[in-house]
C-alpha cells in the first residue's frame, strides 16, 4: 500500500454549517499500518471514502477531550462491530477517555446486547482496548513508531501532538496548539508537518456566527491555537519538507479564502504548502 496521509476533517471547533468542512480526522497510512488520527464527525464516512474498511484500521489516537476530536469515536468502533470486527482495537488517548467508552456501551446497551443474542456478534466491548497515551515512551505497532508530546490547549490537559515514523518517513500531526517552539523540535526533518492554523483576523467574524458564543469564546480561541504565521515559522525551524495546514480557524465563511491563508504562512514559510480539505489525500 502506498503511504500516505488523509485530511478526512479539516475544519476547527465541533460546529458544522452549510458551505463548512467536517470536523478534525486525520488518516494515517505508513509501513503497512493504517492509524486514524481522532475521530470527529464524519470520521466513520471518512475513512471508507479512502478505500479503507474500518475493521482493518490498526489504531485510532484521539489527541485530546474536545468533541470534534473524539465525537464520534463510538460510533466508528461501533460501525465497525456490525461490519465484521472480529479483533482486538487499540484506541490511544487521554485518561479520561474510558469513561466515553463506557458510557457509550451503556447508552447503546440495549442494541449492543440484542445483537449479541440474535445475531451472535461477539461482545464489542471486549474488542476494544483504551489505552493511555505514553509521553515518556513510543508506542510500537509493527513496523511503525508513535511518540507523544503534551502540546499546550488550555484549558485541556493532557492534549497531544503526534510524531508517526515508518519506513524511513515521518509524519507530525500537531494537534490542537497554542504556538509552542518545542513543536519544531518535535517536528524536525519530517517528511509532512500537518500543523492546525488560526487566521487571528477572522476569529472576530467566526464568533459573530456563533449566537451562544461570546468573548469568553474569542478568548479561548486566541490562546490555544495556532496563527497560520506560526504555523510557518514551527515549519520552517523544524526543517520540514512538507507544511499541510487542518484545523483551520474559521472556516466556512466565504469572506475568508484560500489567499488568505497563502498569505498568511507565506510570511514566515517558503517551502512546500498544502492548504487542506476534507478528503485530501497526500502522497508520502
Amino acid at each position: 500500500m502506498q503511504d500516505f496521509v488523509a485530511l478526512l476533517g479539516v475544519k476547527g471547533g465541533p460546529a458544522i454549517r452549510p458551505g463548512s468542512n467536517m470536523p478534525t480526522s486525520t488518516l494515517v497510512s505508513l509501513a503497512g499500518r493504517t492509524i486514524l488520527v481522532d475521530a470527529g464527525l464524519g470520521a466513520t464516512r471518512g475513512v471508507c471514502d479512502q478505500g479503507i474498511a474500518l475493521g482493518s484500521l490498526d489504531a485510532i489516537v484521539v489527541t485530546h477531550l474536545h468533541s470534534d476530536h473524539y465525537l464520534e469515536l463510538g460510533p466508528l468502533l461501533h460501525t465497525s462491530w456490525t461490519a465484521g470486527l472480529n479483533r482486538t482495537m487499540p484506541v490511544f488517548g487521554p485518561p479520561r477517555l474510558a469513561r466515553y467508552w463506557t458510557a457509550f456501551l451503556e447508552a447503546m446497551r440495549d442494541d449492543i446486547d440484542l445483537r449479541i443474542a440474535d445475531e451472535g456478534r461477539p461482545d464489542l466491548a471486549r474488542l476494544v482496548e483504551i489505552r493511555p497515551l505514553d509521553t515518556e515512551c513510543a508506542t510500537v505497532l509493527g513496523d511503525v513508531t508513535l511518540r507523544a508530546m503534551e502540546n499546550v490547549h488550555p484549558p485541556v490537559e493532557p492534549s497531544y501532538a503526534l510524531r508517526i515514523e515508518g519506513g524511513g518517513k515521518a509524519v507530525v500531526l500537531s494537534g490542537d496548539t497554542a504556538f509552542m517552539p518545542e513543536m519544531a523540535v518535535f517536528a524536525s526533518g519530517a517528511d509532512l508537518l500537518v500543523h492546525e492554523a488560526m487566521l487571528e483576523h477572522g476569529v472576530d467574524a467566526l464568533i459573530a456566527k456563533v449566537p451562544n458564543g461570546g468573548e469568553r469564546l474569542r478568548t479561548h480561541i486566541l490562546r490555544s491555537h495556532t496563527s497560520a504565521e506560526d504555523a510557518g515559522r514551527v515549519a520552517g525551524a523544524a526543517g520540514v519538507a512538507r507544511l499541510a495546514l487542518n484545523h483551520f480557524v474559521p472556516d466556512g465563511l466565504p469572506e475568508f479564502t484560500e489567499d488568505d491563508w497563502k498569505r498568511a504562512v507565506r510570511r514566515t514559510w517558503d517551502g512546500a504548502m498544502i492548504l487542506g480539505r476534507d478528503g485530501l489525500r497526500i502522497d508520502l
